[in-house]
C-alpha cells in the first residue's frame, strides 16, 4: 500500500485493474486502518476518474453476495449520500410509495455515516432487521413488494471499512459506489448523486450496462430531487434540466425537507409521510422522486402518469401497507 499511496500523492491515477485489486486487498485485511484511512482521503482531495470509479465498483461485485431477482424486475432508489444535507429519508420513503404503485423495489441502502439518519438507522428503529438470507428476502418482495438489502450484509469489502468511515465521518469514494454495488443487479436503478461531476461519470457508467436508469442531481448540491432548485437527470436517451414546477408551484425551502437532529425525529417524519399527515413539502418531494422512480422502470409510461400513479399509492395507504407488511414479516422472523 506504501507504493500506492506514493503513487496517488503524486497526483497519478489507477487504471481499473489496479483499482479492482486494491478494493480487494482492502476486503482482505491486507492494509492497516491508517493506509486505508489515507487511500479514502484521496479521493476527498481530488476527483475520482471513471476507470477507477469502475475497477472499485467491479471489485465490489465480484466479492458480494449475490442475489438473483429478475423474476421481480425491481428498482433500487439510492442516492450516494455524503451531500451534507440532512435532509429526511426521501428516496427511503419514495421506495415504499414506489412499492405500493405495484413497482418491485430491491431497496439498496446502510447507516448513515455524513448524516444524523440513513436507510437502514430509520428502518431499524421501526424494528426491521436485516438479512442476507435468499428465502428471507424473497418473502420481503413477495409480500410487501419492497425488499431491504443492507449493504454490510451483501458486501463483506465493507466490514474493514465501516469502522473509518464512521470515525472520518465524511464522504469517501464509497459514498460514490453504493448505488452502483445492489447485489440483485438490478435492471431499473433511479440514483441521486450529491455533484454534477459524478452524475456524468455515473450516465457514462450506466450506459454501458442495459438498466433502464435515472441519475438525477439537484443543482444546489442534493442528492436527489429536493425541489429546492432546479435539478439535472440523466437517462438512457437523455439528459436535461428540470424545475421544481413541473411537481409544485415555485421551490421548497430547504428547512422544510431538514431531517431533524435524531433518529427518532426523523423517524417521527418518516410515519407522517406514510400517514399522509406530513407538510405538503415533505409529501410533494417524495412523491417527485417516487415518480421519476415510477417513469424510470417504466418508460413508456408518461410522467403524469406516473405522477398520479404515486399519488395514489401514498393517498390510498398502499405505500403504507407495504411498510406494515415489511414490519409485519420481521416481528414473524
Amino acid at each position: 500500500m506504501k507504493e500506492v499511496l506514493h503513487h496517488l500523492f503524486e497526483h497519478k491515477t489507477l487504471s481499473k485493474s489496479e483499482a479492482t485489486e486494491i478494493l480487494k486487498n482492502i476486503a482482505l485485511g491486507r492494509y492497516n486502518h491508517s493506509q486505508i484511512a489515507a487511500f479514502m482521503t484521496v479521493y476527498l482531495m481530488r476527483s475520482i476518474t471513471v476507470e477507477e470509479l469502475e475497477g472499485f465498483r467491479d471489485a465490489m461485485l465480484d466479492l458480494c453476495i449475490a442475489l438473483d431477482l429478475t423474476a421481480y424486475n425491481p428498482i433500487d432508489l439510492c442516492g450516494t449520500g455524503g451531500d451534507g444535507k440532512n435532509t429526511f429519508n426521501i428516496s427511503t420513503l419514495a421506495s415504499f410509495v414506489v412499492a405500493g404503485a405495484g413497482q418491485s423495489v430491491a431497496k439498496h441502502g446502510n447507516y448513515g455515516v455524513s448524516s444524523v439518519c440513513g436507510s437502514s438507522n430509520v428502518l431499524e428503529y421501526f424494528g426491521i432487521s436485516f438479512t442476507n438470507e435468499k428465502e428471507s428476502i424473497i418473502r420481503q418482495i413477495e409480500e410487501a413488494n419492497i425488499c431491504i438489502l443492507h449493504a454490510p450484509l451483501f458486501h463483506p469489502a465493507l466490514k474493514n471499512v465501516a469502522p473509518i468511515r464512521r470515525e472520518l465521518g465524511v464522504k469517501t469514494f464509497f459514498n460514490m459506489l453504493g448505488p452502483m454495488v445492489n447485489p440483485t443487479m438490478p435492471k431499473n436503478q433511479m440514483v441521486g448523486v450529491f455533484n454534477l461531476e459524478l452524475a456524468r461519470l455515473y450516465a457514462y457508467l450506466y450506459q454501458k450496462t442495459d438498466k433502464n436508469f435515472s441519475i438525477v442531481h439537484s443543482l444546489d448540491g442534493y442528492d436527489e430531487i429536493s425541489l429546492t432548485d432546479n435539478f439535472k437527470i440523466f437517462s438512457r436517451n437523455q439528459e436535461y434540466l428540470a424545475e421544481p414546477n413541473i411537481f409544485v408551484e415555485g421551490k421548497v425551502g430547504f428547512e422544510q425537507i431538514y431531517g431533524g437532529e435524531t433518529i427518532a425525529e426523523a423517524a417521527k417524519i418518516f410515519t407522517n409521510v406514510l400517514e399522509n399527515t406530513c407538510t405538503e413539502a415533505q409529501k410533494n418531494v417524495v412523491l417527485a422522486n417516487a415518480a421519476i422512480a415510477l417513469q424510470t422502470a417504466q418508460p413508456t409510461k408518461s410522467l403524469e402518469e406516473c405522477k398520479a400513479q404515486a399519488k395514489e399509492s401514498l393517498e390510498s395507504g398502499k405505500a403504507l401497507a407495504c411498510f406494515r407488511k415489511l414490519q409485519s414479516l420481521n416481528a414473524r422472523h
